[in-house]
């Protein structure tokens, strides 16, 4: 049993945002998926007593279909390894893990926890990284709370709550923000929790694979700010819709209509903030990472996440690689098609980061 990674996922947003909501649907539907929740506070509050079979003692409650609660005692480390070693034994049955994050909690850390310990990264596999965001509070949360922002663009993908209470002007304002924060997570808007089970487990964001999802919008938005005096290759934003499952024409008009540049009227300057490189040149591979390998060391602990897919000089396969923090990781993909045009792509999301001096170190490190 214990040769099989156990997925985990980790479910983060801010103060009512909606976290508990989710988890009760996740938990309550007859899923035939053992799911362990770990929560980072454990009281009347979240999961409802009437889905519990109490054991308080243990701080592990089996709830009546299968699915079993606990509460972090000494670490996340400690308590993932507990729950592993108890799996193994036979002593709890679960299938996947969800971590609730406390409402200001950075998930960065957490996420690091399945990459930096041995013991943990040996049990489980870290599936993604979900964010509930609060469409009538978020506005002023992402004003003044870095861990706000930070939820946000360490996300795989997003969830945007109570849009139903805000007005559709200002919910797609936030969109507009959220994208330009983190373009790479596709966002979707729930009611009471009400979320597809396949859109919250196995989305396989950490996974390195060839797929890169930029929202086709940012990439218009990101060309039309740059057309003057950036060179980057960047001719060709369409060709990205597919892979995101957005199928708009040119302009934004599937939450608004106010024309090609929409999403220029209420620039927020946010911490968090992400850009694109793209270039048809291939990098020379030794050059690029020399590169990759000192803006990490430099600017890691402001570096939330980011991925490439990379053509490089002399390999006929697509690179891919992607990071969290200081960590970083690369992996050959399959082979460049015969009629598809290899372009490198890279999305980089964090606070604060110096744009130019890591787009000039990248175009030196093309062939040229």
């Amino acid at each position: 049993m214990s040769s099989v990674l156990i997925p985990a996922t980790i479910l983060t947003g801010f103060l009512g945002s909606g976290k508990t909501t989710l988890l009760k649907r996740v938990l309550g539907e007859a899923h035939g998926s053992r799911i362990a929740v770990i929560e980072n506070e454990f009281g009347e509050e979240n999961i409802d007593n009437d889905i519990l079979v109490e054991d308080r003692n243990e701080q592990i409650v089996q709830m009546s279909n299968g699915c079993i609660c606990c509460t972090i005692r000494d670490d996340l480390r400690a308590t993932l390894s507990d729950l592993a070693a108890r799996r193994r034994r036979g002593e709890l049955l679960f299938d996947r893990v969800i971590i609730e994050t406390t409402g200001v909690a950075d998930p960065g850390p957490v996420a690091q926890t399945f990459f930096m310990d041995d013991d943990v990264a040996s049990q489980y596999l870290l599936d993604s990284i979900v964010t509930l965001v609060d469409a009538v509070h978020a506005p002023q949360q992402l004003d003044t709370r870095l861990e706000a922002q930070r939820q946000v663009g360490f996300a795989d993908r997003i969830f945007i709550s109570k849009s139903d209470l805000a007005d559709p002007a200002a919910v797609s304002e936030l969109q507009q923000r959220l994208r330009r924060m983190n373009p790479r997570a596709p966002q979707q808007l729930v009611h009471f929790g009400q979320v597809p089970l396949q859109q919250v487990l196995d989305l396989r964001g950490f996974n390195l694979n060839a797929r890169l999802e930029i929202d086709p919008e940012f990439l218009r938005e990101q060309e039309h700010e740059h057309a003057h005096g950036h060179e980057h290759d960047h001719e060709h934003g369409h060709e990205h819709g597919h892979e995101h499952g957005h199928e708009h024409g040119p302009d934004c008009g599937h939450d608004h209509e106010h024309g090609p540049h929409c999403a220029h009227h209420h620039h927020h300057d946010d911490d968090v903030k992400s850009f694109v490189f793209r270039s048809s040149q291939p990098f020379d591979p030794a050059r690029l990472e020399e590169f990759l390998g000192s803006i990490v060391q430099i600017y890691g602990p402001r570096m939330l996440r980011y991925k490439g897919v990379l053509s490089l000089k002399g390999i006929d396969r697509k690179v891919v690689f992607q990071g969290v923090h200081q960590l970083m990781g690369s992996d050959l993909a399959a082979a460049w098609g015969p009629a598809e045009q290899r372009e490198s792509r890279m999305v980089f999301i964090g606070i604060d980061l110096p744009r130019d001096i890591i787009e000039q170190g990248l175009r030196q490190a093309l062939v040229g």
